[in-house]
């Protein structure tokens, strides 16, 4: 089977972050179930002018490479929905989207993205409810894994290098609760954007996992979901942990029982204080610690790896296949035409930057101004206007092309 995958090959579109943990895990189990693998890098502000450019490159990829399967990690208002919907109807590839932060990305985004898709795999449970009730039949409920590639025995307590490490960006309240671990004389090792060890390469960071007596996770997002409240989900770490060979110390996520076994496998900790008595327990009992690994890594050796992930993804996809109408390649650029004028037509354009933009980099400056006024305008537009902001007339896409 042809596979092409469209996401970005680097976190946020940029090198210096490190390559994207999309791209690290799902192009390479890809290719270890025996399937050809391309990528169309839809992050890469650099080698388009604008999305129009972007979204006509995407259907000159699909033409020349004609893939059986394109999945897809769609971000916001990148790929066009006129983009999409050719690619389904004038072409027999079938397309997925991996659906991530669908705890709170589901209501803004998601639920539009399962309209153009062929299926959409989210990994949040309520998300996927909240489908059903709307009638959205090819919504598939899925969740993170660990990579084959990376499975290690675990490391003992007494040979590990690290007694606590968190690999990660710091936002919300993680710089919280680690200060209150350091607090508690815990030494901490912290690892990613915005820490003091800095971006390390995704090679580095399965043997730190191993070689950490605890390693930390946190299930917040970040984000406030529909309710208004702060958005909680399993993250990739809770399986990568365990794969590598690691000890898992993790906030508590809903249905995380459905995947481990909690003090058995995997241990939770629900509040700061709680995090800091599990921490210094675990680090004391070195036996304990090194029964719960062993068996948190058979966990995921046996059932949550990414190559069985998307092995069940593509089975339920061949259901999908099977009850939609076969298309002959009829695809062409050219078809595009008309999505494309509305993106490029100047008609106010200018103006609603500019209004946008200046107050905004008053008040935060010229490099964060415009990617304030984006998000800004990004947040009204789903609100207001709903699919069309993923349109090619969309509003944020038009307007903010290299802070998007």
């Amino acid at each position: 089977m042809k596979v092409l995958c469209v996401l970005s090959r680097y976190a946020y579109g940029l090198p210096e972050r490190g390559e994207n943990y999309d791209y690290i895990h799902f192009v390479p189990a890809f290719a270890r179930l025996g399937h050809e693998v391309e990528l169309f890098d839809s992050g890469d502000r650099s080698r388009h002018r604008d999305f129009a450019a972007l979204n006509l490159a995407l259907l000159a990829k699909v033409i020349a490479f004609q893939p059986d399967v394109v999945f897809c990690v769609l971000t916001h208002y990148e790929i066009w929905f006129e983009a999409l919907d050719l690619i389904r109807n004038r072409s027999p590839a079938l397309i997925v989207n991996w659906g991530t932060d669908d705890s709170w990305k589901f209501e803004q985004a998601s639920r539009f993205f399962a309209g153009h898709v062929d299926l959409h795999v989210t990994t949040d449970p309520t998300a996927a409810a909240a489908a059903a009730a709307r009638g959205q039949g090819n919504v598939f409920l899925s969740q993170w894994a660990a990579s084959s590639a990376t499975l290690a025995a675990p490391c003992p307590a007494c040979d590990c290098r690290y007694d606590v490490s968190f690999v990660g960006s710091i936002y919300g309240a993680r710089a919280t609760w680690i200060s209150a671990l350091r607090a508690s004389g815990v030494k901490v090792s912290c690892f990613g954007h915005g820490t003091e060890r800095g971006v390390v390469s995704a090679d580095e960071i399965p043997e730190i996992y191993r070689t950490s007596r605890i390693s930390l996770n946190f299930s917040g997002s970040g984000q406030r979901n529909a309710r208004g409240t702060g958005a909680h989900q399993i993250k990739a770490r809770t399986f990568e942990v365990p794969g590598a060979g690691g000890f898992l110390l993790t906030e508590e996520a809903p249905e995380l029982e459905r995947y481990f076994g909690v003090d058995r496998e995997i241990v939770t900790f629900a509040s700061p204080e709680d995090l800091v008595i599990k921490t210094r327990y675990f680090l004391a009992h070195p036996e304990l610690r090194d029964s719960i690994a062993r068996a948190g890594h058979y966990r995921v050796r046996a059932a949550h790896t990414y190559e069985q992930r998307l092995a069940e993804i593509l089975d339920r996809l061949r259901v999908v296949g099977d009850t939609r109408t076969a298309q002959p390649w009829l695809l062409s650029v050219e078809a595009l035409a008309d999505a494309v004028a509305r993106h490029r037509s100047r008609a106010f354009v200018s103006f609603i930057r500019t209004a946008l933009v200046v107050p905004f980099s008053l008040m935060f400056g010229r490099q964060r101004g415009p990617r304030a006024a984006r998000r800004l305008l990004y947040e009204l537009s789903w609100r207001l206007l709903g699919a069309a902001t993923y349109q090619a007339c969309g509003l944020p896409g038009r307007l903010f092309y290299r802070e998007s």
